[in-house]
């Protein structure tokens, strides 16, 4: 009979052999279906670019409501069509949309979002990172997603980490609508952290965001805008007829095995590691997404 310990931090099997010392990647492998919930059509915007690739980003409604929204009813409006990546800015982000366009917002649109840059602990249950944040009070994960918080002040804030959509906008007080998004392709830029509305993070593709050229001006823009990369379509899964629709599953960041999978990033004791970290950056917990089926 095989049985489960906790030692330092570490999970270990222990059973008629040496005692086997499990890494991330296989608590994840055997989490049970109760671990994972299904992220829903409506939150998964497919970017299809017309050079082929696909890259699809899980929207954050819980988040940033009325930023989302808009996106929802851009991808719906196909707002998008004829958008390009035009900035690529090494170690920072790639950014994406119509760039200071002229065209009319579709129907639904709020042109003027609020500041949706934080919201209330109010409905979060969140597991705590177990180590500091340099960025904010405490750190850990809510609904899936990696969260900077106050418990004092009651604040909570998605974080900018690897792969983080956020919303490009102009000088403060502007808010941006969704019609200019970014991605964070670099070290994590959580400087930004409650100064942009974060509207969700890729899944899937992000070698197609970090990999393009660099832009050669100022903030990493392309000279030229026919140097940009064009879009095929951006649309959202629900969109989609259902056989072609890509359909993923996110860890329940409440499970019992997100919180191994949790301890283990935070202590490796498998056979590569000599010296265990002790502790964990919350964007170094990158919270487990799979394809579905």
């Amino acid at each position: 009979m095989r049985a489960l310990f906790l030692l330092a931090g570490a999970v270990m099997v222990i059973g008629a052999g040496p005692p086997k010392r499990v890494t991330p990647t296989e608590i994840v492998a055997a989490a049970p279906p109760a671990a994972w919930r299904a992220i829903p059509a409506d939150d998964l915007l497919v970017m299809d670019l017309k050079a082929g690739g696909r890259v699809v980003v899980q929207l954050a409604p819980a988040f940033a409501p009325v930023h989302v929204g808009n996106i929802r009813n851009l991808a719906t409006a196909g707002y998008w069509e004829g958008a390009t990546i035009y900035r690529v800015q090494d170690n920072y982000v790639t950014q994406w949309g119509n760039n200071e366009s002229e065209k009319p917002w579709p129907k639904g649109v709020v042109a003027k979002p609020p500041a949706e840059y934080s919201r209330g602990l109010r409905g979060l249950t969140i597991k705590p990172l177990g180590s500091p944040d340099p960025y904010a009070p405490a750190a850990g994960f809510a609904n899936g997603w990696p969260v900077a918080y106050s418990p004092s002040a009651g604040w909570a804030t998605l974080a900018h980490c690897y792969g983080t959509v956020g919303v490009g906008r102009g000088m403060n007080p502007d808010t941006g609508t969704g019609g200019e998004l970014y991605a964070v392709i670099g070290q994590a830029t959580r400087h930004m952290d409650r100064n942009l509305a974060i509207v969700g993070r890729v899944i899937e593709g992000i070698e197609r965001l970090s990999a393009l050229p660099r832009g050669t001006e100022t903030l990493g823009f392309y000279k030229e805008p026919s140097s940009g990369v064009l879009f095929r379509s951006i649309r959202l899964a629900s969109q989609m007829p259902a056989p072609d629709r890509p359909a993923f599953e996110v860890m329940d960041t409440n499970s019992v095995s997100f919180a191994r999978y949790l301890r283990v990033r935070a202590n490796r004791f498998d056979d590569f590691y000599r010296h265990p970290a002790g502790g964990v950056d919350l964007c170094n917990v990158q919270v487990p997404v799979r394809r579905k089926g």
